[in-house]
């Protein structure tokens, strides 16, 4: 299942019920959350309480004008008032603590299984999306967890215990109050569902704002370089501009929700007040039975309109949740089986792929491999040349299992990749990239990435075999100092032969490199190209290049096009039994495909 990047506002959404799925979050914490209940229920039960309280004070103390009993209830409800403070403290601090964590676990877990996914799952999803579900939607849960849940729970805990103290003072004017309470309820049903689906809408395009703002700043040299800084300012303002409509639509019903639910509830109390003073007028009640029950219809109105306050923050946390579970509910395509069969040891670095034909699955109508077999023997330096799209780099991506071929099987030392765990196939590869990937971290920590338990010495040695040090000693903190995102403090030379680095130390038996020169100019391609003699020498090595001259040296040459070996042999009898190499190499080097002696191979 790929994410879609937009959803319409009017698609079904799911109710509330789909909180309850977050709820696992906060098993681990049980001894937190039922100490937090403990407190929500004292505090709760101390409001109630001062209901009570104050019909002491009125009835004993100003009605019957005994100074000793009004000093008794005052000093009860200063000892009530400080338990109330207390347990309420402690409850928002619970709360809150949990709130925390649970984000901090959803993230965790969320980043954990999308770094799991597959490249399928890639191939249809932008990454900016993933960013905002992780972030954004997390927060909004954040939220719930931290302190909406908490107010939901206690305002109905005091609705409940309101709306009992009130029947326990005057039944005759409570059946009022439950006359109104359908009042209240039925706009805040109908209007949260309207409130929940623009949530979800809302959410999904915020999450589009931050795909576009990754993208944009992620290719900011070549905004730039078009002058297409106004063009990208107006597409983003107009983003900006149906986010917020689509904010305000959802801001115009939770207003409507809180307005209705407060109108109707203080009105019903006005109601009440009045009938409760002819009461009192008529010796029916006391009055301190009516500020009693004032007390409790205030409080049963201030917890009907917090619950309605919190339900639209609720509705939204619903959308949340909904977005953060299809992330949950992804499933790699590309998994260990059940019982995964072990590499031979030590590796070989043997490959053998069998009548192997794949079509990506976003194109799934267009086969991009048809019955490819090819054989790589131990140590053997092997090039695959032909035109774009013939399907150099699909091979390179089925050998590392980012994705399984429809037909076929590829084998390493001998066992089918499928048939054994892909991280220790992986482990057993190298790769070099046509563009290198640095991340925002030290020289040190980008070549270990190879191998993070390598040793200092280990990658030092690794840095000296890829011609790294003699320019990472010029650098202010050598090592140790940080390439910025990306590695954009480094030329593409420099990129390339950190990447070389990397994969000596990771020291594969089988070598991947795609066109791991093309981009550079001759004396960083002369560079890098002696780090890969050094990084090529006894071991497996699967070259993909464009320019010809990078592959003279090698042992075969495998002449692709259409996802088909149309002719394998080496660069001199190529030259003569392959039209299409013959065609290649003179375009690259005229006519009689003669390729300069002072070209360095690879």
């Amino acid at each position: 299942m790929a994410l879609s990047p937009q959803q319409p506002a009017d698609r079904p959404r799911a109710s509330l019920s789909i909180l309850t799925q977050m709820l696992r979050f906060l098993s681990p914490y049980r001894r937190v959350v039922a100490a937090a209940a403990v407190a929500l229920v004292i505090a709760a039960s101390g409001v109630l309480a001062l209901g009570h309280g104050l019909r002491l004070v009125v009835d004993r103390g100003f009605v019957a004008g005994d100074p000793a009993l009004l000093n008794q209830a005052l000093l009860g409800m200063l000892v009530l008032i400080s338990v109330l403070s207390v347990a309420s403290a402690l409850r928002y601090f619970l709360v809150s603590w949990i709130g925390e964590r649970v984000a901090a676990d959803l993230r965790t877990a969320v980043f954990n299984r999308v770094v799991g996914l597959d490249q399928t799952f890639y191939d249809a999803t932008r990454v900016g999306e993933i960013q905002s579900r992780i972030t954004t939607d997390t927060a909004v849960l954040q939220t719930i967890f931290g302190s909406s849940l908490s107010i939901a729970l206690r305002n109905t805990f005091l609705a409940v215990g309101a709306l009992a103290m009130l029947f326990v003072t005057s039944p005759r004017l409570t059946l009022l109050v439950l006359v109104g309470i359908p009042l209240v309820v039925v706009p805040i049903l109908w209007f949260g569902r309207r409130v929940r689906r623009l949530s979800r809408a809302s959410q999904d395009r915020i999450a589009d704002l931050s795909a576009q703002v990754d993208e944009t700043l992620h290719a900011i040299h070549t905004v730039q370089a078009f002058s297409h800084e106004g063009e990208e300012q107006r597409r983003f303002a107009g983003a900006v501009g149906q986010a917020f409509a689509t904010a305000i639509q959802r801001v115009r019903q939770r207003a409507w929700l809180t307005g209705m639910a407060l109108l109707m509830v203080f009105s019903a109390i006005g109601i009440i007040l009045w009938m409760g003073g002819h009461d009192v007028l008529a010796g029916r009640m006391t009055p301190g039975q009516l500020s009693a029950f004032v007390f409790y219809a205030v409080l049963l109105a201030g917890a009907v309109g917090a619950i309605s306050e919190v339900t639209g923050e609720l509705m939204r946390a619903a959308g949340a949740s909904e977005r953060l579970l299809e992330l949950m509910a992804e499933n790699a395509s590309i998994v260990a089986p059940a019982n995964p069969v072990s590499l031979p040891q030590p590796a070989r670095g043997e490959l053998q792929l069998e009548g192997v034909d794949f079509a990506y699955p976003s194109r799934a109508q267009t086969r991009v491999l048809e019955a490819l077999s090819l054989h790589i023997q131990p140590g053997e330096r092997v090039a695959l040349v032909g035109p774009s799209g013939a399907g150099k780099s699909t091979v390179l991506q089925l050998i590392l299992r980012f994705y399984d071929p429809a037909c076929g099987r590829i084998l390493f030392d001998g066992v089918d990749i499928r048939t054994t765990h892909p991280e220790e196939l992986r482990r057993r590869i190298g790769l070099v990239p046509q563009e290198p990937v640095l991340f925002a971290a030290s020289a040190r920590d980008n070549i270990r990435y190879g191998s993070p338990e390598a040793s200092d010495a280990a990658v030092q040695a690794a840095a000296d075999a890829a011609l790294v040090t003699e320019f990472i000693d010029r650098l202010p903190q050598g090592m140790d100092t940080p390439l910025g995102e990306r590695g954009v403090r480094l030329s593409g030379g420099q990129r390339q032969r950190i990447a070389i680095a990397r994969a000596i130390l990771r020291d594969p038996a089988l070598l991947l490199l795609d066109e791991a020169t093309s981009a550079l100019d001759a004396e960083s391609e002369h560079q890098v190209q002696q780090a890969l003699d050094h990084l090529m020498q006894g071991r497996t090595s699967l070259v993909i290049a464009h320019r010809l001259a990078t592959v003279r040296a090698a042992d075969r040459i495998v002449v692709m096009d259409g996802g088909r070996i149309h002719a394998i042999g080496t660069h001199q009898a190529l030259l003569t039994e392959s039209p299409l190499y013959a065609r290649l190499a003179a375009l690259q080097f005229g006519e009689t495909g003669v390729i300069p002696q002072a070209s360095v191979s690879a």
